[in-house]
């Protein structure tokens, strides 16, 4: 399931990472994290790997659709993107403007999971558990980083 992932996502983030300076491994991770390997509603029905909320102004990535989520607390409404690859792109957009103490950390993964484990990227009052959301992406960065290496040398 991992490197299906990976291999189906790899120029995703591999393009998302060169446009805008974000190591691909940070990318992949955060996405895995926030879609379960891809497995969310939210990834199959809107494309959306990163649970990016359905606010603010249409961008050349996302182009203003949105899908409504329930959860017990209420609905949430998150973007829905036309293509995978426009939501890794916009992923890495927001994260270089909203973002950019962890951005410049994307090379160093126990640095970046601090920074966007601790910033407003993660909702407590959503119940997100900081500490364990760091723990978490610095795991799946050790876990992608042999795939991504392997398959980018193939």
């Amino acid at each position: 399931m991992k490197q299906t992932y990976i291999s189906a996502h790899l120029s995703d983030a591999q393009a998302a990472g060169t446009r805008f300076h974000v190591s691909p491994i940070v990318i992949l991770a955060q996405a895995a994290l926030e879609s379960g390997w891809g497995s969310s509603r939210l990834a199959r029905e809107a494309n959306n790997h990163f649970g990016i909320t359905g606010y603010g102004a249409s961008n050349a990535f996302w182009h203003g659709g949105r899908i409504t989520a329930r959860y017990k607390r209420g609905e949430l409404l998150f973007r829905r993107y036309d293509s995978t690859r426009n939501s890794y792109l916009d992923f890495a957009r927001l994260l270089v403007c909203s973002y950019p103490r962890a951005a410049a950390m994307s090379r160093f993964p126990s640095d970046y999971a601090k920074e966007i484990a601790y910033s407003p990227y993660l909702s407590e009052q959503n119940g997100d558990n900081r500490e364990r959301y760091r723990e978490t992406l610095v795991q799946l960065c050790h876990e992608i980083e042999p795939i991504y290496s392997s398959l980018n040398n193939n």
